[in-house]
């Protein structure tokens, strides 16, 4: 038996019997109403997964019904029908949010196959408007100190525009959570969000990996291959690291910007496309352009609005949040319970100058939540687990600041990898009983 419930409002007894006997025979559930203001009171109590709403009802007629139910119901789908049917009408009703217009008299199939993609069509609205949520939480910027709150106004005014955006911060301040939130609040947001960090591509590949390449157009070039800007279509490309780009590229780019189109490497079509874009930089960038190394002209094209994204130092009111925050996320991923942090450790974060922002300190929270095995950490273990740098000059003897090194190493690939043993064996390409020895006898402890 089907689950799905179909609402028929139509004045007409014959229409009414006709579809009830076509949805009844596909087990749906099927409530008949004859006007206007019984389907506004019946959708404000209970929600239908499809309504067929006759255009030509008596009182308020099937257009102020259909404004009615969107304000109670947005995702619901309203299937309009009349035996007038006009242009004019069908679009008036599609702009009110529609999900289709029929004629009279209906087509049995078609009224079926409307009703079904309707309702799959409203599943999809729902499970993307969850989806949705689900990254503003997750994309959440915590905090609300005056720094944070400016920031958060300056992305509500500039999510709502397709302007060009350059965000500007120190590394690890969260100018890819800035850019997500324009995205996240843009029209763009059932669209893509493909990321490039241009520091982080070889000077030789970023060309292909942004604007794609043909088959046989170089060594290795053994497929067809989109790029980041044909694969960001429609949505937005955020290119972090701008500052670290070549010039040679920086001009492509340029040209990009101003016609929206380009050539894959080795294509001689052009590709149009529909991107906006977001861009990042730890770096001075007017001072690259005085010192010739990043163009101006990129610079003035990329900067139509620029946000600046305050150090942690300058908002250290906000520590207290971001450390409940990130302590409670790290309880839900490790499937462990959260741990308090005594007073004095909470002193002792607070001290600290975070010169890599809000990046070290969810690094170093982590860390301790790991690491330390009771429930409390304490201002001894913050003091333990702090991430120091090892001076290995300072050693005596090249095996000491070679087992210092790998010790170290050993132990941040581990932490990366939750632990897991197998996973950063296979990283460190090597064998996972050479790893299991030299965690032994450098004596690390692995966390139950």
């Amino acid at each position: 038996m089907s689950d799905n419930t179909v609402l028929i409002v139509d004045d007409e007894e014959g229409v009414r019997e006709t579809l009830q006997e076509i949805f009844e025979d596909e087990d749906f559930h099927v409530v008949l109403l004859s006007s206007g203001e019984e389907a506004i009171e019946y959708v404000s109590k209970i929600t239908p997964d499809v309504i067929f709403l006759d255009l030509w009802l008596p009182g308020i007629d099937g257009i102020d019904t259909l404004e009615e139910i969107k304000k109670i119901n947005p995702f619901v789908p309203v299937v309009i029908i009349s035996g007038h049917g006009k242009i004019e009408q069908a679009v008036k009703s599609t702009k009110m949010g529609a999900y289709d217009f029929l004629e009279k008299p209906l087509s049995l199939e078609r009224v079926l196959l409307t009703a079904k993609r309707a309702i799959e069509r409203k599943e999809l609205q729902i499970q993307n408007e969850t989806l949705k949520k689900e990254s503003l939480r997750r994309f959440m910027m915590i905090g609300e100190s005056a720094p944070i709150l400016e920031l958060r106004e300056q992305i509500d005014i500039a999510a709502k525009s397709n302007a060009r955006v350059l965000i500007m911060g120190e590394s690890g301040a969260g100018k890819e959570l800035v850019a997500r939130n324009l995205h996240l609040k843009s029209d763009r947001v059932n669209k893509p969000f493909i990321e490039v960090n241009c520091v982080a591509i070889p000077q030789e590949l970023i060309e292909s990996e942004l604007f794609g390449h043909e088959k046989g157009s170089f060594t290795g070039a053994f497929e067809k291959k989109k790029g980041k800007f044909e694969l960001s279509d429609e949505g937005t490309l955020f290119l972090d690291e701008i500052g670290d780009m070549s010039m040679a590229t920086q001009a492509k780019v340029l040209r990009v910007i101003e016609t929206q189109e380009f050539q894959r490497v080795g294509g001689s079509k052009n590709i149009k496309v529909d991107v906006r874009i977001i861009a990042a930089t730890n770096k001075d960038l007017p001072r690259e352009v005085k010192e010739g190394k990043f163009r101006e002209d990129l610079f003035f094209r990329l900067n139509v609005i620029p946000i600046i994204v305050p150090p942690l130092r300058e908002r250290k009111e906000d520590l207290i949040l971001l450390i409940d925050y990130f302590m409670n996320l790290f309880a839900s991923e490790y499937g462990k319970p959260p741990k308090s942090i005594e007073p004095d450790a909470l002193k002792a974060l607070e001290n600290h100058d975070w010169p890599g922002n809000v990046r070290e300190l969810k690094n170093n929270l982590e860390r301790l939540f790991i690491m330390v095995q009771s429930k409390v950490i304490t201002a001894r273990d913050v003091s333990a687990y702090e991430n120091t740098h090892i001076d290995y000059f300072a050693f005596e003897t090249l095996r000491e600041a070679r087992d210092n090194f790998e010790k170290d190493y050993i132990i941040k690939q581990l932490v990366k990898h939750k632990w897991n043993v197998s996973k950063t064996a296979e990283t460190l390409q090597i064998e996972r009983s050479n790893l299991h020895r030299k965690i032994k006898s450098y004596g690390i402890t692995i966390p139950a």
